[in-house]
């Protein structure tokens, strides 16, 4: 009995035991994310208070025009936004600016990326050059279109077009003024120079990855140049594509500098974010804007989704 007893004790004194490695784990576990805590605070504090503040003003009617006409509305902001005509119209101008942005930077970026993919002598100046406008800051970059580049009077267009008519010996070159006759061409025109060269580095850093072996294997077998980018190349940047078409169109969507500076809203180039910013500040109806500022980030959120789900099928493709 002793001996058996003795046996079936030591027999259960690792299953006791054994329950107490979880907590081991999972103070293992918190030691290592604790670091991140003040990062995670931060972000909390900085970004998700003020937006629940902001949907909370969203359901009041709050007019620092009538301060003693407080009160809470309800969903009425919101049905006040989805009915407002001026909303509307903004968010087909958005809709227009952006695809016609993102689609031409597209475009264009992969032009320029396949460029970039040759070698020659100078490619990396040439890259660097050709990456400057993305760094170049907005409110700079507008104001650059709209006194250096798009002014009537001195800007380098009209200068270029009295030379050209000059050389053929014709002193009536056309003088147009071009923020007032394309406004949103003129607009869309300076953001496809800033964001062109976003998507040529994505889809260079798609080219490069790409197996060179087997484009090598398609040039012994006879393969154009036309053939190997129609179904060995453009079938691989399938993928980044889509991530530069994305992210782009969430960075496009959110424009306020370009239309601001140049045109100010007017001429029916009035986006989403600028109709926002002109009910709160114009209008001082906080409400209203609170509401219309949660659709655009709803919006937004919508387009992060796609984007997030083909950044992570992306990084899944790259590790298999």
């Amino acid at each position: 009995m002793t001996l058996t007893h003795s046996l079936t004790k030591r027999a259960r004194a690792p299953q006791a035991a054994h329950p107490a490695a979880p907590p081991k784990r999972s103070r293992g576990a918190w030691a290592r994310r604790a670091p991140l805590l003040p990062a995670l605070i931060f972000m909390i504090v900085v970004t998700q208070l003020p937006f629940v503040g902001t949907v909370t003003i969203s359901f009041m009617r709050w007019n620092a025009l009538d301060p003693n006409n407080k009160a809470f509305a309800g969903l009425q902001n919101y049905k006040d936004a989805v009915t407002d005509p001026q909303l509307r119209s903004s968010l087909l101008t958005t809709v227009s600016l952006t695809a016609t942005v993102v689609l031409v930077s597209l475009i264009l970026g992969l032009g320029l990326a396949l460029l970039l993919d040759r070698r020659f002598r100078g490619r990396g100046l040439v890259r660097t050059m050709l990456i400057t406008p993305f760094l170049v800051v907005p409110v700079a970059s507008a104001l650059l279109w709209k006194h250096a580049l798009y002014n009537a009077t001195y800007g380098l267009i009209n200068g270029s077009l009295t030379w050209l008519w000059s050389v053929f010996g014709s002193d009536n070159a056309p003088q147009p003024d071009w923020l007032s006759s394309i406004p949103l061409m003129s607009v869309e025109t300076s953001l496809i120079w800033q964001w062109t060269p976003f998507m040529m580095l994505i889809l260079l850093a798609g080219l490069q990855s790409r197996p060179m072996d087997a484009v090598e294997a398609a040039r012994v077998d006879g393969a154009t140049t036309w053939q190997i980018f129609r179904y060995l190349t453009f079938p691989h940047l399938r993928r980044y594509l889509e991530l530069a078409s994305l992210l782009g169109t969430i960075y496009v969507v959110q424009n306020f500098d370009a239309v601001f500076t140049l045109t100010g809203g007017g001429l029916g180039t009035a986006n989403l974010p600028y109709t926002v910013y002109e009910t709160f500040y114009q209008g001082h109806d906080y409400g209203q804007a609170s509401a219309e500022g949660v659709i655009v980030v709803l919006s937004s959120l919508l387009v992060g989704s796609f984007a997030l789900r083909t950044v992570s099928s992306l990084l899944r493709e790259e590790t298999r």
